[in-house]
C-alpha cells in the first residue's frame, strides 16, 4: 500500500508553511486550549509542591531554595518542552499524526514491521497514558476549585464535593460530544495564559533579582546540596511539564507550526512570568506558601480567578480524556484491545468520538482518587510517575525512528537522544520515590491494562492459527465448488474473514447447514495498515476468484473507524455493481471456550475469553445494516 498524506494531515503541513493564511491562526488559537490545558494549569500547584519537597514542609525556604526551584522548572520547560518535544519529537511524524502509538507504528515499521520490543514500548506507554488520565482530571479540577478556601475559608469543607460535582458533569456531557463547546477552549485558556502572566509579571517587577534563576547554575548547586530531598524536589519540579505529551498527541489535529507557534510566542512565556512571580512573591512573603498561585492576585480577584482556573482545568481535563479516547480507538484498529463499541458524537469531524466503558472506568477512578486523597497535595505525590515513564518509552522509540527512518548514523542518533533519555530516567527515578505515598494508583492502573493488551493479543494470535488449520484456501473451495455445483439464490452474499487466502468460517458453514450458493459471493477482508489514514483511492481492492466469486480487501489506517457501507460504494466506482438491499452479510460469531494446552496459562485463558464474550460484535464496529447481517456461530478453543 502506497503511504501518502490524507487531506487532513496534507492541510495540516500547508498550514505550517503558511503561517499568514487565517486557518493558520484558527488552528494555533484551538490548540492553547487542547494541547496546552493541562500543562498550562500546572501553576496551580508545581512550584508551591517543589517548595515544599525541598523544606520538608517544616520551615521557610531560603533564597537559594526558590532560585534554585525555579531554576530547575525553568530548565525542565525549556530542555524537554521547548527542545525535546516541539523542535525535535514534532518532526517524528507518522504520515502527519503523533502520540505513542503511533510512533510504535512508525518505529516498528522501520525496523520491519515484528519488533516485539517495539510493540511491547508502545503497549507500556499506552498503558501508562491511561494512568495519567485518570490523575489529571482529579489534580487538575481539585487544585482550581481549592481557591475557593483561600478566597473565603468557610467554603473548604465544601472544595472536595464541589470537585465530585464537576467532575461528574464533566463525564456525565461527554456522550454530546465537544464540538459545540470546542471554539470556547482556545479563547478561555489564552485568556487564562493573559491572567497568569500578568499577575506573574507584577510580581517579578517588585524583585528583579528573581531573574537570576534563568542561570542553571543555581539548578545544579540546589542538587548537588541536597541529596535525597533534591532528588524528591526533582519529583515535584516534574508536576511542571506534566502535559507536555499532549504536544505530541495532538499533532495530527493542528499541525507542527501551531502548536509551535503556540507554545513559543504563549504558552511557554506566561508559564515562566507566572513561575518567576510565584517565586518573587515566596522571597517576599514566605508564607505564602500555603498557596502561593492564588495569592499572587489581589482579593477581589480571587473569586473570578477559581472560576477562570476551572474552566481552565476542566478543559485540560476535557483533552485528556478525548485523549483517551482516541488511543483506545487505535488500540483497537491494532490489535491490542478487543472491539469496543464507539459512539460518533460528530458527522463531521471524525476524531469526535466517545467510548461509554472507558468514560466509565476513567470516571470511577478518578472519583475514587479525590474521594482518596482529598486535597491536590495529596494528589501530587501520585503524580508523575506515569507521564515520565511515558516520556522514556517516548525517548527510546523515537531513537529507533531517527536512526531507521531518518537514516541518521548510530552515533548522530544517540547524540540527540542519550542525553534527553538520561534526563527522563532522572526525573522517572524521581518520580518513582512517590511510589509509597500514592503513586501505586497509576502504576496499579498501567500494569492492568498491560496485562489486558497482551493477553488479547498473544489470545487473538492464538486464536487466528488454531482458525488458520482449520480453514480451507479459498481457491480449492471454489475449484471444488465449480465441479459440484451448488443450488444458486439471487442477490449478494459477503463473508468477512481476517484472512482473505482462506474460504471464510460464516461460507463453509453456510454450504454445510443451507446447501445453496448466492448469485454473487464476496470475501471481504479488512485490514489496519500502520499508517494513519488511507486514501480513498486505496482503500478497496478487488479482485475475481471465479465467475461468482470477488475478492474485496478494504485498507484502513489505524486512526480511522472502518465502515463497510461506505467502503463498498467506493467499489462501485471501480466496476463492482450491486445493490445493498439484495446483500446479505454473513459473520461468524465464535464462542471460545479455554483449552488447557493453548499455552496461555488458565487465568490468562479465563481472562480473554472474558475480553472477548464483552467484545462490541462485529456488525456494530464495521457499522453493517442490522437489518442484513446473518451471524453463523461456531465454537473455537484457545
Amino acid at each position: 500500500m502506497p503511504h501518502t498524506l490524507t487531506a487532513n494531515t496534507a492541510a495540516d503541513g500547508a498550514a505550517s508553511e503558511a503561517p499568514d493564511r487565517p486557518n493558520f491562526w484558527a488552528l494555533t488559537l484551538g490548540c492553547i486550549g487542547v494541547v496546552y490545558g493541562d500543562i498550562g494549569t500546572s501553576p496551580l500547584y508545581a512550584l508551591r509542591e517543589s517548595v515544599l519537597a525541598a523544606t520538608d514542609g517544616d520551615h521557610a525556604a531560603t533564597k537559594p531554595v526558590i532560585l534554585g526551584i525555579l531554576s530547575l522548572i525553568v530548565w525542565a520547560l525549556i530542555l524537554i518542552v521547548t527542545v525535546k518535544y516541539v523542535l525535535i519529537l514534532l518532526r517524528a511524524d507518522n504520515d502527519g499524526e503523533g502520540g505513542t502509538l503511533a510512533l510504535m507504528a512508525l518505529a516498528n515499521r522501520a525496523l520491519g514491521g515484528r519488533s516485539l520490543v517495539i510493540i511491547l514500548l508502545g503497549i507500556v506507554s499506552a498503558a501508562l497514558f491511561y494512568g495519567d488520565a485518570l490523575i489529571t482530571p482529579a489534580i487538575s479540577v481539585l487544585s482550581a476549585v481549592e481557591g475557593l478556601s483561600i478566597a473565603t475559608p468557610a467554603l473548604e469543607s465544601y472544595v472536595v464535593p464541589f470537585t465530585f460535582l464537576i467532575l461528574f458533569a464533566l463525564f456525565a456531557v461527554q456522550s454530546r460530544g465537544t464540538a459545540r463547546v470546542a471554539a470556547f477552549f482556545g479563547p478561555i485558556t489564552l485568556v487564562w495564559f493573559i491572567a497568569i502572566a500578568a499577575a506573574g509579571g507584577a510580581h517579578i517587577a517588585q524583585n528583579l533579582g528573581v531573574l537570576a534563576a534563568f542561570n542553571p547554575a543555581h539548578g545544579v548547586k540546589f542538587l548537588a546540596s541536597h541529596g535525597w530531598i533534591g532528588l524528591a524536589t526533582l519529583g515535584a519540579v516534574f508536576l511542571a511539564v506534566t502535559g507536555c505529551e499532549a504536544l505530541y498527541a495532538d499533532l495530527g489535529h493542528f499541525g507542527k507550526g501551531p502548536i509551535q507557534t503556540a507554545w513559543l510566542t504563549v504558552a511557554l512565556p506566561a508559564l515562566t512570568l507566572n513561575y518567576f512571580g510565584q517565586g518573587a512573591l515566596l522571597l517576599a512573603t514566605p508564607e505564602a506558601i500555603e498557596s502561593p498561585f492564588y495569592l499572587l492576585f489581589p482579593s477581589w480577584a480571587l473569586l473570578p480567578m477559581v472560576g477562570l482556573a476551572t474552566a481552565a482545568t476542566v478543559i485540560a481535563s476535557q483533552a485528556v480524556i478525548t485523549g483517551a479516547f482516541s488511543l483506545t480507538n487505535q488500540a483497537i484498529q491494532l490489535g491490542l484491545l478487543p472491539r469496543l463499541h464507539i459512539q460518533r458524537t460528530s458527522e463531521t469531524l471524525a476524531g469526535q468520538i466517545y467510548i461509554p466503558r472507558v468514560n466509565g472506568m476513567l470516571l470511577i477512578g478518578v472519583l475514587f482518587l479525590v474521594a482518596e486523597f482529598q486535597s491536590s497535595s495529596a494528589l501530587a505525590s501520585a503524580y508523575g510517575i506515569a507521564v515520565s515513564g511515558t516520556m522514556v518509552v517516548t525517548a527510546m522509540m523515537a531513537f529507533v525512528v531517527i536512526w531507521k527512518t531518518w537514516k541518521w548514523p548510530l552515533w548522530a542518533a544517540s547524540a540527540l537522544i542519550v542525553p534527553f533519555f538520561l534526563i527522563d530516567t532522572t526525573f522517572l527515578t524521581a518520580n518513582m520515590l512517590k511510589v509509597f505515598h500514592g503513586g501505586w494508583v497509576p502504576l496499579l492502573f498501567g500494569g492492568f491494562v498491560i496485562v489486558v493488551m497482551l493477553t488479547w493479543r498473544r489470545g487473538a494470535k492464538i486464536l487466528a492459527a488454531k482458525t488458520r488449520k482449520l480453514e480451507t484456501p479459498i481457491r480449492e473451495l471454489i475449484e471444488s465448488l465449480e465441479k459440484k455445483p451448488r443450488a444458486r439464490v439471487p442477490g449478494t452474499a459477503v463473508f468477512l474473514t481476517a484472512t482473505p487466502d482462506s474460504a471464510p468460517t460464516a461460507l463453509l458453514h453456510s454450504l454445510k447447514h443451507y446447501k445453496v450458493l448466492h448469485a454473487n459471493n464476496v470475501i471481504l477482508t479488512i485490514i489496519t495498515e500502520s499508517v494513519p489514514r488511507i486514501p480513498a483511492e486505496d482503500r478497496v481492492e478487488i479482485e475475481p476468484l471465479g465467475d461468482s466469486f470477488l475478492r474485496v480487501v478494504l485498507h484502513y489506517g489505524f486512526m480511522e473507524a472502518p465502515n463497510v457501507p461506505k467502503a463498498l460504494a467506493i467499489a462501485r466506482k471501480l466496476g463492482w455493481t450491486f445493490d445493498i438491499m439484495s446483500t446479505s452479510f454473513f459473520l461468524s460469531r465464535r464462542s471460545v471456550r479455554p483449552d488447557p494446552r493453548s499455552g496461555m496459562p488458565a487465568w490468562q485463558d479465563r481472562l480473554f475469553i472474558f475480553l472477548a464474550q464483552n467484545a462490541d460484535d462485529a456488525s456494530s464496529y464495521f457499522q453493517l445494516p442490522t437489518d442484513r447481517v446473518v451471524e453463523i456461530g461456531t465454537q473455537v478453543t484457545v
